[in-house]
């Protein structure tokens, strides 16, 4: 009987070596599935008139000599990818993580540009909707272009929000081509459509003005002429005055 409990004895530490190797080799980590197998860029939705895109984000990662893909997630310092992508002046706020299947997810909140400034003193930068100004670094964007004498104070202050209101309608974002500052603060609108220049004043009361000039364009352009008046006034409250187109005789 001996010998049957120490052949017992021999076979249950057999098993359970076996076991035990067993388990080990099962969860043994695959190397290849800690490490980072690609890079997602999302931007904030409705965000589409920023000047990233998901290839910059990656190219400014790739310049900066952060290698990512291939590495090891466990390596990969989240908080140093969003320091370094909120020192770019196109970004406002950027949000890093890792999520399963060995990607690493970047949310990007880019600065969104509203008006464009040329001005007259060499001046040249965009300012983005919360009338901060962002340099003019090479890209190219359909916006609204102001010119004129625009300080930095000015552009900051009152174009953003006179821009906003302009951006903010579709009538008049798909009218206005330019705005034109006047030495003494006062506003030109360039529209696309007509050969006149409107003359907005000063920027108060905004919304009033451009809803007497759209009336004014409906019920008056559209039975006279858009290319009849040469300048179209709405500075005052509750009038419009017009300037007529010079006639010059043939020869």
């Amino acid at each position: 009987m001996d010998w049957k409990k120490a052949l017992i004895f021999v076979l249950d530490i057999v098993i359970g070596v076996y076991l035990v190797l067993a388990m080990t080799a099962f969860n043994k980590p695959d190397p290849t599935r800690n490490l980072c197998a690609a890079i997602q860029v999302d931007f904030e939705k409705g965000a589409t008139d920023g000047f990233l895109t998901a290839n910059d984000v990656k190219q400014l990662l790739y310049k900066s000599h952060l290698s990512i893909v291939g590495q090891p997630m466990e390596e990969i310092n989240t908080r140093q990818i969003e320091e370094l992508l909120q020192g770019n002046d196109l970004i406002e706020r950027a949000e890093c993580y890792k999520a399963q299947c060995g990607q690493l997810r970047i949310n990007i909140v880019q600065r969104i540009p509203i008006i464009r400034v040329m001005a007259d003193n060499g001046d040249s930068y965009f300012v983005d909707t919360h009338g901060e100004l962002m340099p003019s670094i090479g890209y190219t964007c359909d916006l609204l272009i102001a010119t004129g004498h625009i300080s930095r104070k000015y552009a900051s202050s009152v174009l953003t929000p006179v821009a906003t209101t302009i951006m903010a309608d579709n009538f008049w974002k798909n009218q206005v081509e330019q705005l034109n500052i006047l030495s003494d603060g006062t506003i030109e609108m360039v529209p696309r459509v007509g050969e006149h220049i409107a003359y907005l004043g000063h920027p108060t009361n905004l919304s009033s003005k451009l809803k007497r000039l759209r009336q004014f364009y409906r019920y008056g352009l559209n039975v006279a002429g858009w290319n009849k008046y040469s300048r179209i006034s709405v500075e005052f409250d509750n009038q419009i005055v017009c300037k007529r187109r010079d006639k010059k005789k043939k020869v």
